[in-house]
Order: C-alpha cells, then sequence, then structure tokens
C-alpha cells in the first residue's frame, strides 16, 4: 500500500523514550536540545510582531510564482548590504529551506543520482533526499588543533558519475565551522571540472563568533558554477513559525537563465508561500539588528559560561565553533555517547543529543544549544559537569 521512499523505522530510540517516559512521570527537563527561539524566551517575540500581518491586501490571492516583487527586494537590498549584488529575478521564495532542498533536488538530479553533503551535518539531507529518489553521498569535516576542516580528498573521492551537486553549509550545523577561502577554490575547480552544481546554505550565516580573514565570503557573490544559496528568516529573524525562506540562484549566464525558467515552473507548481508573510517582511526586517543583537548577546553569554566551567574539568572539552548556535563536546571513551546522553537524562534530567544524531563519524560527543534561557543553560551545564567528574 505505501511507498518504498517511506520505510523509515518508527520505533522510538531510548533516548526519547527515556524523555517520553520521565515527562510522563512529571519530571522538570532542562533542554539543552532546544533549538527553536520561538521557546527560548526572547524580549523580541511579543505582539507588535503579528500586526504587520494585518495587511489590507492580504484578502486578494495575486499569486506570483518566485514571491512577491516586495519581499525579493527587500532580500535583494539585504544582499547590497554585503555588498553582493543580485537581480531581483535571481531570488526565488519557499516556505522553507527544507522546501527549497526538495525544489533544487527536482530540478537537478534524476531518481537515482546524488548529492554529496557533509559529515558531520544536520540530520535532515537523508529524508529530503530519500523523499525525492535520490541519495546523499557523505564527504567529510575533520577536527584539528586548528579546528574544523572540509576534507578535500573525500569529498574528491566521493563524487562519482551520478553526482549532481554539492552541499555546503556555511557555517555548518553543529560544529559551526564555516567554509574557508583555500576550501572554497579546490571546491570550485572539481565543481567545475565535473559539471556539478553548489547548493550552499547560509542559514546561520548571519551568527559568527568572531571575524576572520581566512573564511568565504556569501556564495550569493559566485558566479563561476551554478550556485543556489539559501536563507530564511527562521534563522535570520529567529522567527521559524513564519515560514518564508529564499534561494539565490547565480552562475554562467546561460545555465543560470535555463534554471531559473525550470525553477519558475516548480514554483508556479506549488504556490507555498503565503501572502501575510511577504507583507510583513518589511516591517520584520526593520527589526533584524536587534533581534540579531539579542539572539548573538544569548548564545555570546552561554558561549563564555560554558567555555569557562568545561577549562576546569579535565575529562570533557569543547570544540571550537566559528559560528550559529550549537556547541560540540567531546567526552571520554569510557562510555558511548548514548549511553552519556542517557545517564545525563536519567540521574540529572539534563537533555542532550549524542553526536551520533548529528552522524559524527567516531564517539564520544554530545551537542548542545546555546539559545536557553542563561539561568537554565548554566544550570544544565553545572549538572553536566558534575556528572562528568563523578564517572573519571
Amino acid at each position: 500500500m505505501f511507498a518504498s521512499r517511506t520505510n523509515w523505522k518508527f520505533s522510538t530510540n531510548p533516548l526519547s523514550s527515556c524523555l517520553q517516559s520521565l515527562q510522563k512521570a512529571g519530571a522538570k527537563i532542562l533542554d539543552l536540545t532546544e533549538s527553536n527561539p520561538t521557546r527560548c524566551h526572547f524580549r523580541y517575540l511579543n505582539s507588535e510582531l503579528l500586526q504587520p500581518l494585518a495587511h489590507p491586501s492580504n484578502v486578494k490571492y495575486d499569486p506570483i510564482s518566485k514571491g512577491l516583487p516586495e519581499a525579493r527586494k527587500l532580500i535583494q537590498n539585504d544582499y547590497r548590504a554585503r555588498h553582493i549584488v543580485l537581480n531581483e529575478n535571481q531570488i526565488l521564495l519557499t516556505a522553507s529551506t527544507s522546501e527549497a532542498y526538495t525544489f533544487l533536488f527536482r530540478l537537478l538530479l534524476n531518481p537515482g543520482e546524488s548529492i554529496l553533503a557533509p559529515r558531520p551535518s544536520y540530520p535532515l539531507f537523508d529524508f529530503l533526499a530519500g523523499l525525492n529518489d535520490v541519495s546523499i553521498k557523505s564527504y567529510s569535516l575533520r577536527y584539528a588543533s586548528s579546528g574544523w576542516h572540509i576534507d578535500i580528498p573525500s569529498l574528491s573521492e566521493a563524487v562519482g558519475p551520478e553526482t549532481r551537486a554539492i552541499i555546503l553549509v556555511h557555517p555548518n550545523n553543529p560544529t559551526g565551522s564555516f567554509v574557508k577561502k583555500t576550501e572554497l577554490s579546490e571546491i570550485l575547480d572539481i565543481a567545475k571540472e565535473k559539471s556539478l552544481a553548489i547548493i550552499s546554505d547560509e542559514v546561520f550565516f548571519e551568527y559568527p563568533v568572531a571575524d576572520d580573514p581566512l573564511r568565504a565570503t556569501s556564495l550569493a557573490g559566485h558566479r563561476e558554477v551554478l550556485t543556489f544559496t539559501l536563507g530564511g528568516i527562521s534563522k535570520t529573524l529567529g522567527l521559524p513559525q513564519m515560514k518564508l525562506a529564499w534561494m539565490a540562484a547565480t552562475g554562467p549566464e546561460a545555465v543560470l537563465a535555463q534554471s531559473l525558467d525550470r525553477l519558475d515552473i516548480i514554483l508556479d507548481t506549488y504556490l507555498s508561500v503565503n501572502a501575510p508573510v511577504q507583507q510583513a517582511l518589511s516591517s520584520w526586517f526593520l527589526l533584524k539588528s536587534e533581534i540579531q543583537r539579542e539572539i548573538q548577546d544569548r548564545i555570546q553569554e552561554n558561549r563564555t559560561f560554558l567555555t569557562r566551567e568545561v577549562s576546569s574539568v579535565r575529562a570533557v572539552s569543547l570544540l571550537d565553533t566559528e559560528g550559529g548556535w550549537y556547541a560540540v563536546l567531546r567526552l571520554a571513551k569510557n562510555k558511548s555517547e548514548e549511553d552519556w546522553a542517557l545517564e545525563f537524562l536519567k540521574q540529572d534530567h539534563v537533555y542532550v543529543h549524542p553526536g551520533y544524531f548529528y552522524d559524527f563519524e567516531e564517539e564520544a560527543y554530545i551537542v548542545i544549544s546555546l539559545l536557553p534561557p542563561t539561568e537554565a543553560f548554566q544550570e544544565s551545564v553545572r549538572r553536566l559537569l558534575k556528572r562528568i567528574e563523578t564517572n573519571v
């Protein structure tokens, strides 16, 4: 009765089962996996955000496949403020970056073909690929004393005759690592040689820890190969519930024109972006600096506390990060990362994600969010580190 692409494993993993049992029993859980800003008690989340949704024109349906010109113009100007010049027609609106990936997979790949994605990374690509009858091949991110870097040989080796594109997550989630200029140069050479498109996921781009002259700029400014740069208000404005994202398409003129024509039909087929959110975007963009400052302040305060506390505990290390709102901790290998996560949850009522959720290649890592309110975050970290010390 069902398509094979939905033959997923539906059984609950031990960590989720434990969490559900504790919640059912009324336990208060400190959630260090919380990455939804609307549940993290930020001041910008107030009723005033809803007022622009009452725009009078919202009662009229006037579908435009690429999105309202006014909304695309705002995004065009936002890129221009970062010294990236785009034509308004190169910007296409979607309801989410997940939908943007789906449209791009439909544009670029036939069933059975493949796309390259980083490992570790967010556990989304395999589901999106499976739903679109294509496959994901991984290239590795490696960690050394200098931080995270792309393993270019592993990327080159992963390219096969059926490969059609490379996904770059810039900065990556959860490692927080940006693509470096030297890495990008080599990747562009590979893409040009093999006629591959590039998808640059830049949803966390505006949350760097610090400036870095070695870091690549946004790929929305690159035109050497066909490139699709993704962004959205889920992270840019901390409003995931409002469902608006975009693609900025760039590349050699002829293939770019063909891509835009084909995407226009795909977008027109779905018409998924709702008008009220597009109309409200101009008002929300006025709050962009304020919203990002509040989120950045929270991230920085929590990261500073975490760095200080971890430095006094021998059996745990905090991996360097360059951006985003996650932190990765490396723990002793005397337990598996799932056992660590279960112990934190059962004994200390602190919920974290084990590294294998993000496809880390080795043990033992846990991933935590830097978004939770400071008081809850600090209490959670103290419990984690105390538990770690008792296990060494």
